[in-house]
């Protein structure tokens, strides 16, 4: 049996065991631990090895990540338990919106430049939610060997920064792979799931907590975190290529 079919199947019954203890845990407790056990799941199934180096980020923080792969849902919210935000169109589908919702997932309009200030809002409010929330400021993937410039308009919500809150950078770095999972145009989304999903060779990832930012503008905030993802990225391939 070829991989890719092998991994949809596991993965389907992976769903089809854990949905109905999710809606029950859900429903009575309000948590969402049966959610990221699926998210942990679903990533070993695929071929995913996950290491977080650092903390859990608290409960109220914003988390900046590089954003190379639709795997980094699945590798960002195992390793940290958080929420995203994530483009409306995501919740168009009935299973990704449904998978997103499971999340909490707090959906925006990308391209409604006149409701950003409500989509800060929205934001903003979300810093007092039981999860971490995690954005990827870049706002589309890249190839894996760049980290694009961080958009810093929904870094807004965190300025000024609500009591007890932080902004938390984090690398996600798939090592040797980077380039492998790098998804960008042209190809084609499902082209690039069944070409990871095919492959035998484990994907190693570490997700790197970076410390907190210092409170600041947004544009301050977003080229701070998107240079200490860099420095991260490149002391990590440092590492490497001494070994």
């Amino acid at each position: 049996m070829p991989l890719l079919v092998l991994r949809v199947i596991l993965l389907a019954l992976a769903l089809a065991l854990l949905a109905l203890p999710h809606l029950i845990v859900r429903t009575l407790f309000g948590s969402g631990a049966v959610a990221r056990l699926f998210l942990h799941v679903a990533g070993w199934i695929m071929g995913l090895r996950v290491r977080r180096v650092g903390p859990l980020p608290p409960r109220r923080s914003l988390l900046l990540a590089n954003h190379q792969s639709w795997l980094d849902i699945l590798v960002l919210g195992s390793a940290t338990g958080c929420a995203f935000v994530s483009k409306a169109e995501v919740k168009d589908h009935w299973l990704t919106g449904w998978l997103a919702d499971q999340r909490d997932t707090l959906y925006i309009e990308r391209d409604d430049r006149r409701g950003v200030a409500r989509q800060v809002h929205a934001i903003a409010e979300r810093f007092d939610h039981d999860l971490p929330l995690a954005i990827f400021p870049e706002g589309t993937t890249n190839d894996g060997l760049h980290v694009l410039p961080f958009r810093p308009s929904l870094l807004a919500a965190a300025t000024p920064l609500p009591a007890d809150a932080v902004v938390m950078p984090v690398a996600l770095d798939y090592r040797e792979d980077r380039a492998f999972v790098g998804w960008t145009a042209p190809e084609r989304g499902i082209d690039n799931a069944v070409r990871i999903l095919s492959r035998w060779r484990p994907i190693h990832v570490d997700v790197i907590m970076l410390p907190p930012l210092p409170a600041a503008d947004r544009k301050t905030m977003a080229g701070e975190g998107r240079q200490r993802i860099v420095v991260a990225l490149g002391a990590s391939s440092e590492r490497q290529s001494s070994l």
